[in-house]
């Protein structure tokens, strides 16, 4: 039988409240291109709100990485589990592609 470790982070209430927040906008400008696609906005339109939904997405990840740094891979480290610098070079790298 295979084992399963299930990984969870704890957050502070905060910190789960800012990156729900940070989703929800991306959430509406996601809608907001489908809307757009349905009512055949005009292409340019539709990819400049792609390419702000991208940025927003992007960001989005920065913040998650740099938090997953300073608490996760912190303690990790201190603890002597240095696959989480695998990990994390592995997920930068998916980021980066």
């Amino acid at each position: 039988m295979e084992h399963c470790e299930c990984k969870k982070t704890v957050r502070a209430a905060q910190e789960k409240k800012a990156l729900l927040n940070r989703l929800s906008r991306l959430e509406g400008q996601i809608r907001g291109i489908k809307s757009m696609v349905e009512n055949d906005a005009y292409c340019v339109d539709i990819l400049t709100q792609s390419a702000a939904a991208k940025q927003a997405f992007n960001s989005f990840n920065k913040e998650l990485l740099s938090r997953h740094m300073r608490s996760c891979v912190t303690r990790d480290i201190r603890e002597g589990k240095e696959e989480s610098v695998d990990e994390l070079m592995d997920i930068i790298a998916k980021l980066m592609r």
